[in-house]
């Protein structure tokens, strides 16, 4: 009767050792991260944090990449993530229009503002872009995903 042991050195003899690398984690590991990468890119574009209105309009096609001037919920303005005085404004909008002096039309601006601010700051900021002669002015704001129309009916 045969005792059942380890195995011989007979039975591993005759086969080479793997040198082909295992892919199957690598690939899992590399779909994760792309995965993850795909959902934290959107986040990292904002950079001043604000509460933006709901509408259902779609996005807009850019070639370049506009300036983006963003109204916080206490009213301090930012163009391009920098904090700009009132007083500032004009100046600022100037210099916008001289880098983009010898173009067909003038720079894009995306305006962002918080849904909780008064009316009139929000004008006075577009005031001082159409006196600057930066009138391709877009409204930015959050998608509504509530499905709602635009009536407020379901």
């Amino acid at each position: 009767m045969a005792m059942s042991g380890p195995p011989s050195g007979r039975r591993g003899r005759g086969r080479a050792p793997m040198a082909d690398i295992n892919v199957t984690p690598l690939v899992d590991v590399m779909l994760v991260l792309l995965i993850i990468f795909m959902v934290t890119a959107p986040l990292l574009v904002t950079g001043v944090p604000v509460n933006l209105p709901e509408t259902r309009a779609k996005g807009l096609d850019q070639d370049a990449k506009p300036t983006v001037v963003s109204i916080d919920r206490d009213g301090a303005t930012y163009l391009d993530e920098q904090p700009v005085g009132d007083a500032d404004l004009p100046d600022r909008f100037a210099e916008i229009i001289a880098a983009n002096a010898g173009k067909a039309e003038p720079p894009q601006i995306f305006l962002r503002a918080d849904k909780a601010l008064d009316y009139g700051r929000v004008m006075r900021v577009m005031a001082e872009l159409n006196r600057a002669g930066l009138n391709r002015v877009s409204l930015v704001s959050s998608p509504d995903d509530s499905g709602a129309d635009s009536d407020g009916s379901e």
